[in-house]
């Protein structure tokens, strides 16, 4: 196996120097191997994919469907998700100027934020969040100016806001992340509103990632886009509404002066999605059976969550509002104090039960843990059983 020449090192690209692997899945790793593990880390579903959208990407490869698209995706796809953008928020784009398919989410946010952000750029991202908004930004050599939500229920407030538009001074972008991973908290009409109401006098973009927005449990989804959109992109997926994660299928929506950016960016990044993967995609955006499909998926969760929400409250832990996506994010009883990656370390070896330590999603999440219900709900009894027992033996 070959060695790097000696003298190669150092000579990397310096925005990456400061940047960690995952501790999300560095953790998981380390615990995966745990014999009789039950676990609760990744924001994975549990389904298999629908059988219209399987059977879409099966005709799809056996019509050969084998060639090159145009980069932002086929045109039946952008159609799709414009209709539903349309059905499911009252947003309107036009498909041919204002959509990109986009290699999952992931590809998503790096192509627009790629767009808009120079060196030394500021971006404001609400903590505690998927950690991966914060690593994109310093890679792309801006800097993420990190607020902490804890105080004010995980929500972004305008008077937050506020404060730190004034306090960092020039800013380019803000990053919401609704329902939020790792909290399950969301943000309702009226929340977008006010925000919308500080912003719009600003020249700020707004990305907004509303890949659960399919996950909302009482009530609908509303998207600042709709308040802001003529400096909003709003990034979402079939991941997590359809259980494509491996089709890898997301999408991006705005102006189309902005669009014109992003696309370009997507385009040298990917060239274009795969044909079979956005074949699949048409249905679960633009049909009945799509729709149907996520709404059987959102009860099962809905059930998940409300079981798994009484067994750790029995437990001692206290769980911020999750009306959306899939997970609880726990408070340690009182007793563990402040140190969840000991807790969840122990819990791990000791009780057979992975989560994921709260600290790891940034300021605000010290002393939490956040637990995936993207599981079955034999796991979630098991898992709920050790550790209620964990908690009560220590």
């Amino acid at each position: 196996m070959p060695k790097m020449n000696p003298a190669l090192r150092g000579r990397f690209n310096h925005d990456l120097t400061s940047i960690a692997p995952s501790n999300i899945r560095t953790f998981d790793a380390e615990v995966s191997s745990i014999k009789g593990i039950v676990k609760l880390t990744l924001g994975e579903p549990d389904f298999n994919v629908p059988t219209a959208l399987k059977n879409a990407a099966i005709q799809a490869i056996e019509g050969n469907d084998s060639h090159y698209t145009p980069s932002v995706g086929t045109a039946v796809l952008r159609e799709a998700i414009a209709h539903f953008l349309s059905d499911r928020y009252d947003l309107t784009y036009d498909p041919a100027t204002e959509i990109a398919v986009t290699v999952g989410a992931t590809e998503a946010i790096f192509a627009s934020f790629e767009a808009l952000l120079n060196p030394g750029d500021k971006v404001i991202i609400p903590t505690p969040t998927f950690p991966l908004y914060e690593t994109v930004v310093q890679m792309l050599g801006a800097t993420p100016v990190l607020v902490d939500t804890s105080a004010t229920d995980f929500v972004l407030t305008p008077a937050l806001l506020e404060e730190t538009l004034v306090k960092e001074g020039p800013v380019k972008a803000l990053l919401l992340n609704y329902p939020s991973n790792p909290t399950g908290v969301t943000y309702d009409a009226t929340q977008l509103q006010d925000l919308a109401a500080v912003i719009e006098p600003t020249d700020l973009f707004v990305i907004a990632d509303e890949i659960y927005s399919e996950l909302i449990y009482s009530g609908h989804h509303a998207s600042i886009a709709t308040y802001l959109p003529g400096q909003t992109l709003v990034l979402n997926g079939a991941s997590k509404s359809h259980a494509m994660t491996g089709y890898r299928i997301g999408f991006v929506a705005g102006p189309a002066e902005l669009m014109k950016v992003v696309s370009m960016v997507h385009s040298m990044l990917v060239t274009s999605p795969s044909n079979p993967a956005m074949a699949a995609a048409v249905p679960a955006f633009g049909s009945e059976e799509g729709r149907q499909a996520t709404l059987t998926m959102k009860q099962a969760y809905q059930e998940r969550r409300d079981f798994m929400l009484q067994a750790l409250s029995q437990a001692g832990f206290k769980v911020a509002s999750p009306n959306g996506a899939f997970y609880l994010f726990a408070k340690l009883p009182t007793k563990f104090g402040q140190d969840d990656e000991a807790f969840a370390t122990a819990l791990a070896k000791e009780g057979a039960v992975a989560v994921i330590p709260g600290s790891f999603f940034g300021p605000g999440g010290e002393g939490y843990l956040r637990l995936s219900y993207a599981t079955s709900m034999d796991n979630l009894k098991l898992a709920a059983s050790r550790i209620q027992d964990f908690v009560a033996s220590h």
